[in-house]
């Protein structure tokens, strides 16, 4: 079937984090979700457990485990077990549960900044130091590992928290890259938390490679974190997986849950399910709407914003916008909110290199891209 993702969706008043907390004049282009209406095998999917009327306590769906693990090996060419999967409501308790049972307290947990505030924050939820290498914005903007800085903290680290695809600044990192980050963390001898969540949203001229599966040497004390809450537009559903390759490693990752990280609920199993097994014909879609939209927003952004530059957006549907030549004093957030009102991403939320950008999501429809960027171009006359 055709997807129609130009029309626009009234999102408020339906307790939308993106839309309900923020003033009726702003258009919100900060959170991370799309405007888009989800895949219909999902939405077939929750209306049949919804006519079912009843929502016990759940388990797994007998073939979500295949899916998956098919899915993995069609898409990246990883090889993983059924056994090595553990689901999760959630990335974010992914990552945190990643720091509980890998780093012991007062430790060091390295990342890559400017990241995603839920990554930067994390160590300090369980007594953690944490150790920033952060990315460095080489020639046309695209962001590269500052290898000196990362094998220096990788040398006081137990535990290394990737992104990538990395958000906010759009990298799909390349296999010589991964491979690289490989070594250092296993001459170091770090577990890695790879958080993977926007690796369906690749664009044209990348690949997504997931970390562990470049060697097996470091598939063993890597966990990596999916979900299809980005790629299907299914966030407020709630459900994600760790896939842990290594038993010893997935044992002390599932103590570490225990009693306070659940599973998802009958609805979250159904959507990943569908989604899944179902959705990649809206994908393809919305893919390639998205990319579209990227590539308008970056015509827009070096013909019309003055000062303002894009960082290549290799994955994810957020731009990493440098405003830093374009005389804003201050947080180009809260700049374009009150001259324009336009609520974008503060890019200071995202460690200290993110002072003087800011984030914007272009998974909308064109007409919402269009109209916030207009609005953002006369907040700069």
């Amino acid at each position: 079937m055709t997807y129609d993702f130009d029309t626009p969706i009234n999102r408020r008043g339906t307790d939308c984090l993106k839309w309900d907390t923020c003033a009726e004049d702003v258009l919100p282009l900060p959170v991370a979700d799309m405007d888009f209406v989800a895949p219909e095998p999902v939405l077939r999917a929750l209306q049949e457990r919804l006519n079912h009327g009843v929502f016990g306590y759940s388990c797994e769906p007998a073939e979500l485990r295949e899916v998956i693990v098919d899915r993995l090996w069609e898409r990246y060419g990883w090889s993983v077990s059924p056994e090595a999967l553990l689901f999760l409501p959630g990335v974010i308790a992914g990552f945190n549960l990643a720091c509980r049972t890998t780093a012991p307290p007062g430790t060091g947990i390295l990342m890559q900044p400017p990241v995603y505030p839920p990554i930067l924050g994390s160590p300090a939820n369980h007594g953690l130091r944490r150790l920033e290498a952060p990315l460095v914005r080489g020639d046309g903007g695209r962001y590269q590992v500052d290898w000196g800085a990362f094998d220096r903290l990788a040398a006081e680290a137990h535990l290394f928290i990737l992104c990538n695809p990395h958000n906010p600044v759009g990298r799909v990192f390349t296999r010589a890259e991964l491979e690289q980050m490989a070594e250092v963390c296993l001459r170091h001898d770090l577990t890695v938390c790879s958080d993977e969540i926007h690796c369906d949203v690749i664009f044209s001229g990348s690949h997504h490679m997931p970390l562990a599966s470049v060697h097996p040497e470091i598939a063993r004390r890597t966990i990596t974190l999916m979900a299809p809450s980005k790629t299907f537009n299914i966030p407020g559903i709630h459900c994600a997986f760790a896939v842990i390759p290594d038993a010893d490693l997935r044992e002390r990752y599932a103590k570490a849950r225990a009693g306070m990280v659940g599973a998802p609920g009958v609805l979250g199993y159904a959507a990943g399910l569908a989604a899944y097994r179902d959705g990649d014909e809206w994908l393809a879609q919305a893919l390639a709407y998205i990319e579209a939209n990227r590539d308008f927003l970056v015509e827009f952004v070096e013909r019309r914003l003055p000062g303002v530059t894009v960082s290549p957006v290799e994955g994810t549907f957020l731009a990493w916008l440098d405003c830093r030549e374009s005389g804003i004093e201050g947080s180009p957030a809260q700049f374009f909110l009150q001259k324009a009102r336009v609520a974008l991403g503060d890019g200071a939320a995202f460690g200290k290199p993110g002072e003087g950008f800011a984030r914007l999501n272009f998974a909308c429809p064109r007409v919402t891209l269009t109209e916030g960027l207009d609005r953002m171009r006369a907040a700069l006359r």
